[in-house]
C-alpha cells in the first residue's frame, strides 16, 4: 500500500518527528505540524521545560508560528496535526484560531479536550486516532523512562 504524499498519515509522521525532538530534549513528546495547501507551514513540539512555561505546549507554539507565517491570527484553510489529543487550554486556542481541521493521534483520557465536550470551533472538523499506536508508544516510552 502506497501512502499519498498528502495523506493524514504522511503529515502525522511529520508531527511525530517533532514529538521525537521533544523526547530527545526530555520534554513530554508531543509534536505538531500545521498544513495549508498541502504544505507544512509550521512545526513545533513541547517546550514547557526549556521555557519554564506551562503554556508552551506544542499546539500553542505551532499556532503562533503558523499565524506568523500567514500574517494573520486565523488558521482558516489549515489543518493542525498533533500527536496527542489537545488539552483544554490548547483546544481553546485552536477554537480562537478557527483552524479548519484538527487531526490527532493518541487520545488523552485524562486531560484531552473531549473529556469535557468539544471545545473546538463549531466549523472545525476533527479526525481522531491517526497513527494512534505510534503516537501512544512514544509517550509510553517517555513516561517509563521517567519512572526509572
Amino acid at each position: 500500500m502506497v501512502l499519498s504524499v498528502f495523506s493524514d498519515e504522511h503529515f502525522m509522521k511529520e508531527a511525530l518527528k517533532e514529538a521525537n525532538k521533544a523526547f530527545d530534549k526530555d520534554e513530554v513528546p508531543v509534536g505538531v505540524v500545521v498544513v495549508a495547501n498541502k504544505r507544512v507551514i509550521a512545526r513545533a513540539h513541547n517546550l514547557t521545560e526549556a521555557l519554564n512555561d506551562v503554556t508552551a505546549h506544542a499546539e500553542m507554539q505551532a499556532i503562533t508560528s503558523a499565524a506568523d507565517f500567514i500574517g494573520g491570527k486565523y488558521l482558516k484553510g489549515c489543518t493542525v496535526y498533533v500527536t496527542l489529543e489537545p488539552c483544554v487550554m490548547c483546544a481553546g486556542a485552536l477554537f480562537w484560531s478557527q483552524a479548519d481541521r484538527v487531526v490527532y493521534g493518541a487520545s488523552d483520557d485524562k486531560r484531552g479536550f473531549s473529556t469535557v465536550g468539544n471545545l473546538l470551533h463549531p466549523k472545525t472538523k476533527v479526525t481522531a486516532g491517526v497513527m494512534a499506536d505510534d503516537c501512544a508508544e512514544l509517550l509510553k516510552m517517555f513516561f517509563q523512562k521517567k519512572r526509572k
